[in-house]
């Protein structure tokens, strides 16, 4: 049930989704501009087996321990390909096999067409251990696969990103971020070690006391210094529910002199805000419990309930209120909407009927849209939508608001504060301090006179850049390569390549990350 299900999961699957008559004329017409039809009848239901197939495969080998047994032959396999492309003189360089489709960024990778692909599947929880306090998984284990492992158990992780399908691998190569960031910071920085096989085929392991410039140089390098074959994280004791503090916000100087104050941070273990308008907004906090008042508790993952945003959003005519949300629910509140973007392509998924019959089976696999979008509706996206998420000094906040607003005029805005620590690496803050940062989500399409994806996205980067802070790299890019390497330093990074002889084995995180290498 492990290699057999991924032929399954990666060939078959896109086989029957990629059939030549989804590019005849007519049945394309009706995906642009009727694409709910085809989601609602098709992908949804392939979801929900997707998902519970997934689920029941996860449960299976917990509980028959049975990934710790099977994950040393995986990680052999590894490297035995990675041996033979050595013997067979080094033709082209690496990447993994997963296709583009498959990741959670709503683009695609072309530089899996040229590159040597090595299969790397890895996708279970090996361990977890309670004395240590760290829980061991291989890097395509989702956020899914781990709060249904480590919540019943009574352990979280401090960071937990709330989409349901990312990944181990892609939040520590690339970033993760969720509303506990403020304490403990990035997803990466609750991470206590990693094993990656290098380019000559050897496995390495490294952590603060081993290896430690491996360590640091490893998050966001896109897995341009090895493949990840496992990670270590932090766990730390959990509460049945968190009690949610939603409180409407009527101007942005209101809102700015929120994430501004330090005993914000201090008292409570959640802080976000979703930015509806220039002047109104939610703020939002939260913190875990085991107690809870009965006729507070709102389950808002049960399919039927509003989504998440929407159900915020109430809080600017029904004022202040507190409620109690089941853990787990927390977590993935954005999942079942995406965070709003599924709105444009079920413009009617919010509705009591719709939810009541049919959101048990939302929201679709990112990756499935991905994979039958066409070259028309993926053309229509990167014209007309944006999925950014920039990060920038909270200092900042109010001109970043402001700038945000003149470009785009898109909205809702996710603010999520985080904790940048000053530590070795590719990302960290301009100054000897650590400093708290603000990430500002854009998803959607902009309604602002003139928007034009390109210039306008450069405009941000160029904004956030001379604001001392960074992009996401999931995310279309378009900053030169001087702009890049001046916006991440590159320090450490190099000397790891140079030391792994990485030049010929991988490509620079650049040259996977910028526009040209992705459609």
């Amino acid at each position: 049930m492990d290699l057999s299900f991924n032929v399954v999961v990666y060939c078959i699957v896109p086989a029957l989704l990629s059939l030549s008559w989804l590019r005849y004329r007519g049945l394309e017409y009706i995906i642009i501009h009727y694409r709910w039809i085809f989601v609602c009848l098709f992908l949804l239901p392939v979801s929900v087996v997707y998902d519970a197939v997934m689920y029941l495969r996860a449960k299976i080998v917990f509980a028959l321990s049975s990934a710790p047994q099977h994950h040393d032959k995986r990680v052999k396999y590894v490297q035995e390909q990675i041996r033979n492309w050595n013997q067979s003189g080094r033709k082209s360089r690496m990447c993994t096999a997963r296709p583009g489709w498959a990741n959670i960024s709503f683009r695609r990778g072309l530089y899996k067409n040229s590159l040597q692909n090595i299969e790397v599947n890895l996708m279970d929880i090996l361990q977890v251990d309670t004395d240590r306090k760290i829980v061991r998984v291989e890097p395509l284990a989702t956020m899914g696969q781990v709060t249904a492992c480590l919540n019943p158990l009574g352990w979280t992780l401090p960071v937990l990103p709330e989409l349901d399908d990312l990944t181990v691998g892609g939040l520590i190569m690339g970033v993760g971020i969720e509303t506990s960031s403020h304490n403990y910071g990035l997803f990466h920085q609750c991470c206590i070690s990693y094993e990656l096989v290098v380019a000559d085929g050897s496995l390495v392991k490294c952590s603060k006391d081993e290896n430690p410039d491996l360590f640091y140089a490893v998050p966001w390098s896109h897995g341009t210094l090895g493949f990840l074959v496992s990670a270590e994280l932090q766990i730390i004791p959990c509460k049945k529910f968190v009690k949610m503090d939603y409180i409407p916000v009527r101007s942005q100087q209101e809102l700015v002199n929120l994430f501004q104050r330090e005993d914000i941070y201090s008292k409570n273990d959640f802080i976000e805000a979703l930015v509806y308008s220039h002047t109104e907004s939610v703020f939002m906090t939260a913190n875990m419990t085991d107690e809870a008042e009965p006729d507070k508790i709102n389950a808002i993952g049960n399919y039927w309930k509003p989504w998440f945003y929407k159900h915020v959003q109430g809080a600017l005519s029904n004022g202040k209120f507190t409620e109690y949300i089941p853990l787990r629910h927390y977590y993935h509140r954005h999942t079942r909407s995406i965070f709003w973007t599924l709105e444009d392509i079920i413009p009617f998924g919010n509705n009591v009927v719709f939810r009541y019959l049919f959101g048990w089976m939302v929201p679709p696999k990112i990756s499935l849209l991905k994979l039958t979008q066409g070259e028309t509706v993926k053309e229509m996206y990167e014209k007309y939508q944006v999925f950014q998420d920039m990060l920038v000094p909270v200092s900042t906040l109010a001109d970043s608001l402001d700038f945000f607003h003149q470009e785009l005029n898109l909205y809702p805005l996710w603010l999520c504060p985080f904790k940048l620590f000053h530590q070795p690496g590719l990302v960290h803050p301009k100054h000897n301090a650590n400093e708290m940062y603000m990430d500002i989500g854009a998803y959607g399409t902009p309604k602002a006179p003139g928007f034009s994806t390109i210039p306008s996205t450069k405009r941000l980067e160029d904004f956030v850049a001379k604001h001392d802070g960074f992009q996401m790299l999931y995310a279309d890019s378009y900053l030169t390569h001087e702009q890049f390497r001046s916006m991440f330093d590159h320090s450490l990074y190099d000397k790891m390549r140079k030391q792994l002889d990485c030049e010929k084995a991988f490509p620079e995180i650049y040259e996977k990350v910028n526009r040209k290498a992705r459609t």
